[in-house]
């Protein structure tokens, strides 16, 4: 009977392990997930796969060569990966690290739109330069990290004082992170694309950037002229009228989610059916 017990319990014992382990890799996924950190993991999986393709080839060489980075690679990876691992650490002590995370919006989103519109009309017929990148499904941690952290209620006021002329914060884009102003002042990546207009400047530059490695939208109001842009795609539209802004962030951030949202409750429904 004592036997059995055991045995009992090292089942309950290896479940348990085993569910924990998934979990915090679930956990894990999600702090890496949109960052740089997934497309240098691929890397990692694609060396792995070459290491058992040599060796079942016999391609002696190519296999040493393999080897070596895997042997280095541990320490590489935390060299590699040092801003995820520390976020990863960071959301660990604030508690938050094992928190349940939601993706669920509601009409905050058509606040947000409703805010960038506005915001954008004051700055535009003022001349006011201004720069605003909303993050979509690809994580913008590493850009907000290089500018001041807001974590504030987004409204067309903030967004106006921050980028009055002359201010603290007015140079350098605002990030909005899940309907909220994260951080302003931050540094986006320029392109480098030989076919953007001359008569372009950095903001506009920094706008189609991060649309090349990011799936954000970004609207721009030219300092020089007062006009409107917006980039997404890596694809840059110029000259924007109010409405159109106003239809294209509706498209991008409040019709999309939705239609995820109603894929997403059709997937889960069909589960539940087939269960």
């Amino acid at each position: 009977m004592q036997f059995a017990d055991f045995t009992l319990w090292k089942y309950l014992a290896s479940i348990v392990d085993i569910a924990v382990v998934w979990y915090v890799i679930y956990k894990l996924i999600n702090v890496i997930k949109g960052t740089k950190a997934v497309q240098l993991l691929q890397g990692v999986l694609v060396i792995l796969l070459v290491r058992v393709l040599s060796e079942w080839l016999g391609l002696t060489t190519l296999g040493w060569m393999m080897q070596q980075a895997i042997n280095w690679g541990f320490l590489a990876i935390i060299i590699i990966f040092q801003p995820e691992l520390r976020r990863a650490l960071e959301q660990l002590g604030r508690g938050r690290f094992f928190a349940r995370s939601s993706n669920q919006y509601d009409d905050s989103q058509e606040k947000t739109v409703e805010a960038i519109v506005k915001a954008t009309d004051y700055m535009a017929k003022r001349r006011i330069g201004a720069l605003i990148s909303i993050e979509k499904e690809t994580g913008m941690g590493d850009y907000i990290e290089t500018g001041i952290q807001l974590n504030s209620n987004i409204s067309s006021e903030l967004l106006i004082n921050i980028f009055i002329p002359n201010t603290p914060l007015h140079d350098g884009a605002v990030i909005i992170q899940k309907n909220m102003v994260s951080a302003a002042a931050c540094y986006l990546p320029l392109s480098e694309s030989p076919f953007i207009s001359k008569e372009l400047g950095t903001r506009h530059r920094a706008a189609l950037g991060i649309s090349e490695v990011t799936d954000s939208v970004t609207a721009v109001v030219s300092e020089e002229t007062g006009s409107i842009s917006l980039t997404r795609n890596s694809e840059l539209h110029r000259d924007l009228k109010l409405d159109e802004l106003k239809e294209i962030l509706t498209s991008e951030l409040v019709i999309q989610n939705k239609q995820k949202q109603a894929s997403s409750a059709r997937w889960n429904w069909r589960g539940k059916s087939n269960g």
